[in-house]
């Protein structure tokens, strides 16, 4: 559906003669920094260790050594972060606890238990539709949370698992609200002078997310 909807784009000549540098010291060090990174984060994950605390620790050890060898004032660096996110992100996690703390957790689990009881098919397309929908009204970080303590709680079908694991991947393609990494990318673009508005990705996103969505609950069944 991508390739398709952007069939237009792709009849323009691409060019080829671009120079190309060559990766530059600090580009060999930051990039053996994030190796270094994923080795300590699936370690990490390996031995059941949260990751927030090995991510910060790998990630400011990796930027100071990059700064030092290529002797940049880390000013620049800081003001680089995207510090708007971060209250985001922590508001995200506070709906979380404050959705558990209600009993929402519980109501759900409940209801999910009755949809499976009265049709497992009716509740894979359910809870994938509604997973799917709701990643886009609070984004997929706090819905995969919600939605990780549901199924835990409740003796769920892999069919159904997987169809909620569908929702939170696929869901958050509909609109730019739906995921924090495109929250992040579209920063980085808007950096860089290039403008995506919601509704140009919702347009796209509407088909695109849609067809992916059905054909992927579809497999379940192969």
């Amino acid at each position: 559906m991508l390739r398709f909807s952007q069939r237009e784009c792709f009849k323009q000549k691409i060019r080829t003669d671009i120079d190309l540098p060559e990766l530059s010291t600090g580009g060999k060090t930051a990039l053996i920094g994030i190796c270094g990174t994923a080795a300590v984060l699936l370690a990490a994950s390996a031995w059941d260790i949260q990751l927030g605390l090995p991510t910060l620790i790998t990630g400011v050890t990796t930027s100071a050594i990059v700064l030092a060898r290529a002797r940049k004032n880390p000013v620049n660096v800081i003001k680089g972060i995207s510090w708007a996110v971060l209250p985001l992100v922590a508001g995200l996690f506070i709906v979380v606890e404050g959705l558990n703390k209600t009993g929402m957790t519980h109501q759900l689990s409940a209801l999910l238990n009755a949809a499976i009881a009265q049709s497992e098919t009716a509740a894979v397309w359910l809870s994938g539709s509604l997973i799917a929908v709701a990643c886009n009204l609070m984004n997929n970080l706090p819905v995969g949370l919600i939605a990780g303590s549901v199924l835990q709680s409740t003796h769920t079908p892999d069919m159904v698992k997987s169809a909620v694991l569908i929702g939170v991947d696929l869901g958050p393609n509909l609109s730019i609200t739906g995921s924090l990494a495109t929250i992040l990318w579209l920063v980085a673009l808007r950096r860089e002078g290039q403008q995506v508005s919601a509704w140009a990705f919702l347009k796209l996103g509407s088909v695109i997310m849609t067809a992916a969505l059905i054909v992927a609950l579809l497999s379940l069944w192969i």
